[in-house]
């Protein structure tokens, strides 16, 4: 066992921390990581991704809290489930927290702007505030910021990378993945 591994198994099991597990499941988009905290999902991540906390953090090895998550981002990417109905656990601020919230209301297939969201939430102004928010969502793909814009509908900003961005957009669109955009 590595000293990394072991820390933070021993971190998972102290007095007053909380449990953490992961186990990483293959995707179209590379292997995703899913983390859950104290039974449930709390991160989803992409290799290579912006804002991807330490792996150590991430807790024991462990597949048995995903059995639901994986099944549905199978049938996600079978194009068989347009919308994930999974227990969620979210740790942001407020702010965050109501984006990640309008993030899951973008319908599949469609995008939004990080302008339209930040009118959704009441400050036209806060486009840019909406932006960082949505780059620090701990669960990709399920929660869908690949599905926000820029304000010319340009792609702009993904943690998962723009490449993975065009990727997904496409593959919800329904359009050959190298084509949109």
């Amino acid at each position: 066992m590595s000293t990394a591994h072991g820390t933070a198994a021993r971190a998972a099991r102290t007095p007053g921390s909380r449990d953490r597990r992961h186990t990483v499941v293959d995707s179209p988009y590379g292997p995703l990581t899913l983390v859950a905290t104290e039974g449930v999902l709390s991160g989803l991540y992409m290799s290579g991704q912006r804002h991807r906390p330490a792996e150590e953090t991430f807790g024991e090895r462990d597949a048995s809290p995903f059995t639901e998550a994986a099944r549905q981002l199978d049938a996600y990417f079978a194009r068989e489930l347009t919308d994930f109905d999974l227990p969620m656990r979210f740790d942001g601020t407020p702010f965050q927290l109501r984006v990640w919230e309008q993030l899951r209301r973008i319908p599949y297939g469609r995008t939004r702007t990080y302008g339209e969201l930040a009118e959704v939430l009441g400050n036209p102004n806060a486009s840019r505030a909406v932006g960082l928010a949505n780059g620090r969502n701990p669960i990709g793909i399920i929660v869908p910021c690949h599905r926000v814009i820029g304000s010319s509908g340009s792609l702009v900003g993904y943690g998962g990378g723009l490449g993975r961005k065009q990727r997904l957009l496409a593959f919800e669109s329904g359009a050959p993945e190298e084509t949109l955009f």
